[in-house]
């Protein structure tokens, strides 16, 4: 038997698989596959993050309710073609390794990567493109660390022979060898007659001569220069390394090389890819003093003192690094960091712990801070630093913007754990407090931290909460010590939201209301439903029934103790008003749907249901026709337009039983008082006498059968009515009261007034401490101290895992007080940013209260600002600046990258205040001029 061939018949795009499911598996195995046998030089293709989304929508991996909430439900269609033309340059052409990339892409973003075999599938399915395709690089062949190099390395070639340009792409993982290679193979000129030079910022910096290290080793940068030295014979003679030398002067620049793109705080790009510490300070060129940034000179001195002030020094931005040379301003100004680094600090470099660096993110922190304590200098580039930060955090490799806060917190940790004094960590068993005193259980707790953290970090920055659990259920109280390094404060209005829920009555005897109510943003819906009962003046007999409705039917009901954070606020809440123990009854809830009566039989209005869900309830044993239709009659009583019949009339025959009829015995049976559905039984002998016509139905509306005198049912689940509205039923109820449910928030005018109201730092301290539900903002409460308290936390009473309650207490408070005010909120889909001004004292900041515990017996804590860190603009282009005060000299001023200029007190308090750094100046601490002065030969020395 012969099978014809298909060919001819079917288009040229369709393959199979032709199902969203066969996409789906077929996707998935060949990613699991891919991710299991990855290996250096393997390719990942590029994907429009706003198409995957959708195909991923399509196949059934992304869906309203699941664990991203947010996502809106949109009906899921096949995605049309691949498009990535917003991922590349206008001007560049489509289909090869080498596509030039908007440089502005963020990972889960604006693109998504996946493995060659995937790409190829989904090409054949959908077609489109331009390809785009990045190799894997082996970032530590020790943990087997892959990561796909988006950005390769962009270097300038600048020929010396003609001056001329040319720019060349490499990984920043490609040996200096293939650097060397890859040059003399353009230009056709012998390896042994060119050396090529490290030419950031036009300087001769470094000579690439160690053929075996890395490019990212060679502290190399993004779109930076490389000088071609090319000689006539192998010997270099010394009146060409005399001309060199004089040439690397004339070279000198007037400003900066620059882009003319930025964004988030940088005028140029850079993957910030740089190594070590290895350039010794001899071959560091831009130490000598007379090499100078004319642009980045301090024009504010106009007298020439500038060369007899410290501290006084900018950091170039590589390529948005304004995040990272914020917080170095800001530790650099920090008092004791200063005396410490300025000292011989290095005979505390711990080379043995596996947790740091070995000592070199420290020894690279010293020698940015001398530099940049160096008296008359200009502004420093901290490719070392930023290199040995980067292999401590390798997320703060490249040159995307990055979170100010967080970078301090890595860097904080990662200096001390290159300063630990201890050596070999003991093992220390965890121990309960046995109900003893808090005084001598938090000694102990902080005598274990210390046995195990010892360095200058703790010693100056990091003080200790009292974390206080209380079991919801049988109310065991477990008080925990924990070391802290930061404050991060919420902003009062980031603790509370406002919500709005319609309130209808599940009894008939009221319209539905909004309500707009204020409730804690960390809270639960029991503290929902508190404050609606208190709006609404719900009575003793009644409860509330809460639940989102969506697509014009009910899409959950929500449990007492499910946390307010899953309710978003475009979801559309209502709330039922039911009688106290009605889940005792039976509940009916009630769907409507269009339909046209004109018809010999009625056909329902297929599109959608309108109008929204209401709710009732009736005894477990009155099921019948009556019995329901005299319900549903009841709770759509206040919907009855008033022309339709004289006040006080009902619509069946003057019959309209009430719930308050029914009594719920303890035994959980109902009885009737008064309840009689005689007249109800006369007036549905003819249907032609009821207002509406109902359905037993299921919860979308899609099943349709008719209300039988003994209609089965379920037990234990509510009942489902779908009730048909034609012309008739219009005319007699107003179903406008049932349209267009609030959001839960609707941004406007009043969010607006909200963001410019001023707070006091104090009022974000109370919010911080106030006891309250733990939530999922909780899960990394003390991240940087190790200190993880979780939401469900296991109960030893119980021996079940509780939502607990918190409390935390401030006991031990450290010398410098690091205050992070928590402006941006984060979730896959949702960003946000505050600019509430808030209100910090500069001067006299009295901690006393908070104190729980003094080492020093009674002496107040009182601090002093020295340094904050701003963050102005938006959540994706914002930029970050550093003041910073010179306590020697008692004035402040503004680092704003390699600009650095006057400003005054009172102007350092801004909206855009990000981190607060205060330092204690009672007994325990004073000026560092009083402690120590600063050591100018010592900074001086570093220029010769």
């Amino acid at each position: 038997m012969t099978i014809p061939s298909a060919e001819g018949f079917l288009p040229a795009a369709s393959c199979l698989p032709c199902t969203a499911e066969e996409e789906r598996a077929a996707v998935d195995a060949l990613t699991r596959e891919a991710d299991a046998n990855v290996k250096d030089g393997d390719l990942r293709y590029l994907i429009s993050q706003s198409w995957w989304t959708n195909w991923q929508s399509y196949v059934g991996l992304l869906s309203y309710g699941e664990n991203d909430t947010d996502i809106p439900l949109q009906p899921a269609s096949r995605p049309g073609e691949i498009d990535n033309r917003k991922l590349v340059l206008e001007e560049t052409s489509s289909g090869s390794e080498d596509t030039e990339l908007q440089r502005t892409l963020r990972e889960g973003e604006d693109y998504t990567l996946v493995p060659q075999d995937v790409w190829r599938k989904l090409y054949d399915w959908y077609k489109g493109g331009p390809e785009i395709s990045r190799k894997v690089i082996c970032e530590d062949p020790t943990s087997r660390r892959y990561i796909v190099d988006v950005y390769p390395l962009h270097l300038t070639l600048i020929d010396e022979r003609d001056n001329s340009a040319r720019t060349i792409k490499l990984s920043r993982k490609a040996k200096v060898s293939e650097l060397y290679r890859l040059v003399c193979s353009l230009l056709s000129v012998e390896q042994s007659k060119v050396h090529i030079w490290d030419h950031y910022q036009k300087l001769k910096n470094k000579k690439l001569t160690n053929r075996n290290e890395t490019l990212e080793e060679a502290q190399l940068l993004m779109d930076q220069e490389i000088l071609l030295e090319v000689s006539a014979d192998d010997i270099w003679s010394s009146d060409h390394r005399t001309r060199s030398t004089s040439n690397e002067l004339a070279l000198l620049p007037l400003e900066p090389t620059t882009s003319s793109f930025s964004i988030a705080g940088g005028p140029n790009f850079s993957n910030g890819y740089s190594s070590g510490i290895g350039s010794s300070l001899s071959q560091d060129n831009s130490l000598n003093p007379l090499v100078r940034d004319t642009e980045d000179g301090y024009s504010i001195f106009s007298n020439g003192t500038k060369d007899d002030i410290h501290g006084l020094t900018g950091l170039h931005n590589l390529g948005n690094t304004c995040f990272m040379n914020s917080a170095i301003q800001s530790l650099v100004h920090t008092p004791p960091l200063v005396e410490y680094f300025l000292k011989e600090y290095t005979q505390e470099i711990n080379t043995e712990n596996p947790l740091g660096l070995q000592g070199e993110l420290a020894v690279a922190f010293a020698e940015l801070l001398r530099k940049l304590w160096t008296a008359g200098r200009t502004s420093v580039p901290p490719r070392a630093f930023k290199s040995k930060l980067s292999r401590f955090a390798p997320q703060f490799s490249g040159y995307n913007q990055h979170d100010s806060q967080e970078l301090l917190a890595f860097l904080l940790d990662g200096l001390h754990e290159d300063l630990n004094r201890v050596k070999k960590k003991p093992y220390i068993e965890a121990k309960d407090a046995d109900d003893r005193p808090d005084e001598e259980f938090a000694e102990e707790c902080w005598n274990y931290h210390k046995a195990r953290n010892d360095s200058i970090i703790v010693d100056k920055f990091q003080g200790q909460y009292k974390s206080t659990l209380v079991c919801p259920e049988c109310n065991k109280i477990s008080v925990t010590f924990d070391p802290f390094m930061y404050l991060s404060l919420p902003l009062p209005s980031t603790v509370t939201r406002m919500m709005t829920v319609t309130v209808f009555s599940g009894t008939g005897d009221s319209l539905p209301m909004p309500y707009t109510v204020t409730v804690p943003k960390n809270g639960v819906c029991r503290d929902l439903c508190k404050a609606l009962s208190d709006a609404c003046c719900l009575k003793e007999s009644e409860t509330l029934l809460l639940g989102e409705v969506y697509d014009y039917r009910i899409y959950r009901y929500f449990s007492p103790l499910e946390l307010l954070h899953i309710i978003k606020d475009g979801d559309q809440l209502v709330a039922y008003k039911l009688p106290a123990g009605h889940e005792k009854l039976l509940r009916i809830e009630i769907l409507h749907r269009n339909v046209d009566r004109f018809t010999p039989e009625p056909q329902f209005n297929a599109r959608k249901l309108i109008g929204s869900p209401l709710v009732t309830c009736i005894p477990n044993d009155s099921t019948r026709k009556a019995d329901i239709y005299a319900a549903v009659s009841a709770v759509l009583a206040p919907f009855v337009r008033a022309k339709v019949h004289a006040p006080g009339e009902s619509l069946l025959n003057g019959s309209r039983p009430s719930l308050d009829g029914i009594v719920l015995k303890d035994n959980g049976a109902s009885c009737e008082k008064g309840l009689s559905t005689s007249n109800v039984d006369e007036a549905t002998s003819d249907a032609e006498f009821l207002p509406f016509k109902l359905y037993l139905s299921d919860d979308k509306g899609h099943i349709r059968n008719p209300v039988e005198e003994d209609s089965d049912h379920v037990f234990g689940l509510p009942m489902r009515l779908l009730m048909g509205w034609s012309d008739k039923e219009h005319e007699i109820y107003n179903l406008k009261y049932m349209d267009d449910l609030p959001d839960v928030f609707k941004p406007g005018f009043m969010s607006k007034k909200t963001r410019q109201e001023a707070v006091n730092l104090f009022s974000c301290l109370d919010a911080f401490l106030k006891d309250e539900p733990l939530g999922p903002d909780d899960m990394c409460l003390m991240a940087s101290t190790g200190a993880l308290p979780i939401c469900n936390r296991y109960c030893p009473c119980c021996k079940e895992h509780r939502q607990a309650s918190k409390k935390l207490d401030l006991w031990r408070l450290p010398e410098i007080l690091v205050v992070h005010l928590k402006r941006f909120s984060y979730s896959r889909y949702m960003k946000n940013k505050l600019d509430t001004f808030v209100n910090f004292p500069i001067h006299d900041l009295d901690m006393t209260k908070y104190a729980k515990h003094t080492s020093g017996g009674d002496q107040p804590h009182i601090y002093e600002l020295y340094a904050v860190i701003n963050h102005y603009g938006g959540l994706g282009g914002g930029h970050y600046s550093a003041y910073a005060k010179l306590i020697e000299e008692d004035s402040w001023y503004h680092f704003d990258d390699s600009h650095v200029s006057t400003v005054n007190e009172e102007e350092t308090r801004t909206s855009a205040a990000y981190l607060l750094f205060y330092r204690r100046v009672d007994g325990n601490s004073c000026a560092m001029a009083d402690v120590v002065p600063v050591d100018t030969h010592m900074v001086d020395s570093l220029e010769a």
